[in-house]
């Protein structure tokens, strides 16, 4: 296993993961869309107990998601870079964009895609859910 590390925009945030990503994919929803400034977010779920911050306090902001639970978003107070998505669930949702390295992951699928606006290119090789899959 490698040790995966990534950060925010201005170098603030620091952060590792110590374990592999459970899948990587790409979600549509409409919280995503506002949160990436109009396109879906590339995220990779991580063990919860995995990701440690190591460099700087990150924000969060809760509010409910498209499926009813919270949502918790956590990114840099000081860049607004988003970091992570907090679900609740086993694991965490980190963000393609924050890690160092990310050029040899590729989304295994796309989830919310009923929220997708026309021009978001959807790959219909890639497993697609309308809503979220079951956990």
């Amino acid at each position: 296993m490698t040790l995966k590390t990534g950060g925010c925009l201005c170098g603030a945030i620091r952060y590792e993961i110590d374990a592999e990503f459970m899948g990587v994919a790409v979600c549509h929803c409409r919280d995503c869309q506002y949160a990436s400034g109009g396109g879906p977010n590339f995220i990779a779920m991580a063990p919860r107990d995995s990701v440690r911050f190591v460099e700087g306090t990150p924000r969060q902001y809760d509010r409910p998601g498209g499926s009813g639970a919270n949502v918790g978003r956590v990114f840099c107070p000081d860049c607004g870079t988003p970091l992570l998505s907090d679900i609740g669930a086993p694991f965490l949702a980190v963000k393609l964009g924050g890690l160092d390295e990310s050029a040899d992951l590729k989304p295994g699928v796309r989830i919310w895609t009923r929220s997708a606006p026309a021009w978001h290119v959807i790959d219909p090789a890639t497993p697609g859910f309308p809503e979220s899959p079951p956990f």
